[in-house]
């Protein structure tokens, strides 16, 4: 019997223009920094959650997520981990990676443990969701 594929992980080859469905929920001023976005950065937009609106730049090649203030991404609820996920950037792509989290991350609905992200992904950690976004050009 063949063993089974890591369903925990999703696979997308091409990046996508963010949906016009998370568009319409920026306001102008967000739609201004995603815009002047540089290549091999992205923005996490906190769409809902205790500090919803909040916005975290992903400009380095590994960011840490988690409930202890020494992560880079500091979430404070006890819904996340301590160190509950990294964010990591390969070039000009990223992907989300769950550091053994009690709660598990989820990309669009979907438990991932790793997991490419493509423009306009919703990434839940714990109570979190978050929009990541990219400018999609070449600045």
């Amino acid at each position: 019997m063949s063993e089974l594929s890591d369903t925990t992980s999703i696979k997308r080859d091409t990046p996508t223009p963010l949906p016009e469905r998370a568009l319409e929920s920026l306001s102008a001023t967000e739609r201004s920094v995603v815009s002047e976005l540089l290549d091999g950065s992205a923005l996490l937009l906190v769409q809902k959650g205790p500090n919803a609106g909040a916005r975290y730049l992903l400009n380095s090649d590994c960011v840490t997520v988690g409930r202890n203030p020494d992560n880079e991404i500091f979430l404070d609820d006890v819904t996340v981990s301590r160190k509950h996920a990294q964010f990591l950037r390969n070039g000009k792509s990223f992907l989300v990676q769950d550091s053994g989290s009690l709660n598990g991350t989820y990309v669009n609905g979907e438990l991932a443990e790793k997991t490419d992200l493509i423009n306009g992904d919703s990434v839940q950690i714990g109570k979190y969701r978050l929009l990541f976004m990219t400018n999609g050009g070449s600045k």
